[in-house]
């Protein structure tokens, strides 16, 4: 379990590269970009970064392109952002999290509704 501080520390960044992200990056370009989750490195030196697209395949693509090329930059701005010793080096990966949970509300919508048909052909 992650100390209380590595805790805070991932909020923080979470919260700032979110911002990050929403200043700098057009939705009509690169979709609707989504920071799920941060993981921290136990020295605070690396960090994982879980992102999510919600768009069309192509601005998917973008965004995770633009994500790449503007790494330093987003980097910079969380290093003003939150004030630690070391800030640490992020590192975006694709979290289909979401689309995944919508494919299940969906599976379950569609069984609820097979259901009641089901009982009344047995009674």
């Amino acid at each position: 379990m992650p100390s209380h501080r590595l805790q805070r520390v991932r909020e923080l960044l979470k919260r700032e590269i979110g911002e990050a992200v929403r200043r700098d990056f057009d939705v009509n370009d690169c979709g609707l970009i989504s920071v799920n989750d941060v993981d921290m490195a136990g020295d605070l030196k690396s960090a994982t970064v879980y992102i999510s697209v919600l768009g069309n395949a192509d601005q998917q693509k973008r965004a995770f392109q633009r994500l790449a090329e503007h790494r330093a930059r987003i980097q910079g701005l969380v290093a003003r952002g939150v004030v630690l010793k070391f800030t640490p080096t992020l590192k975006f990966v694709g979290d289909d999290s979401i689309v995944r949970g919508n494919r299940v509300l969906q599976i379950i919508e569609e069984l609820e509704k097979a259901a009641p048909a089901g009982r009344d052909a047995e009674e």
